[in-house]
């Protein structure tokens, strides 16, 4: 992801070709690796050419899968959950909030992004109507594991988790978490070394 997110700056730069070099000092990788990493998923480069970029933002948005939209279920219509389906950013790398809930009837029907806000017991319909797949949780902590069993039960296959805690998810569903506390942890402790 990281790859695809640098070369479609390139693209949008209007650079039509590319070398590991460059990609390799722009993400602090080395350029044995970056060759290494895309010879995983075919030929795309060419020794003393380069890469071109926009056809390797276009293989890779494929292997990413993320050359259609995703619709996201997003479940928590607070502060991030605000700032979630307001971010600009999704709509142009593969993603949409489709649908927001919450558990707060004074939340019900608000506008939130593009989205009206559902009750949670509406959840499971509409998960099923728009083919959603990938959800992202912004809720407390303490609600966070009953959100999480019932999207699941809902037909959910992956989860963004923001709240604080190891969700207890069957093995074939595939968690990742965002919790920033953990990040300005791992700053400071470098920063006092």
């Amino acid at each position: 992801p990281i790859y695809l997110r640098t070369l479609e700056l390139l693209n949008r730069e209007g650079r039509e070709v590319t070398s590991s070099q460059e990609l390799g000092e722009r993400l602090g990788i080395s350029s044995a690796q970056i060759r290494k990493d895309l010879s995983h998923f075919g030929e795309f480069g060419k020794q003393g050419t380069g890469y071109n970029v926009p056809y390797l933002c276009e293989q890779l948005a494929k292997i990413l899968k993320v050359d259609h939209v995703w619709p996201i279920v997003l479940v928590g219509a607070g502060y991030l959950g605000h700032a979630l389906a307001n971010y600009s950013g999704f709509e142009n790398r593969g993603f949409t909030i489709a649908a927001v809930f919450d558990s707060d009837p004074q939340k019900l029907n608000t506008k939130v992004g593009t989205a009206r806000v559902q009750p949670m017991e509406a959840m499971p319909e509409t998960i099923r109507e728009m083919g959603c797949q990938i959800a992202t949780i912004a809720v407390p902590v303490h609600a966070a594991q009953n959100v999480a069993d019932r999207l699941i039960e809902a037909g959910i296959k992956s989860i963004l988790c923001y709240a604080p805690i190891t969700l207890h998810t069957p093995k074939h569903i595939r968690v990742e978490y965002i919790d920033p506390v953990i990040h300005f942890q791992h700053m400071t402790f470098y920063l006092n070394r």
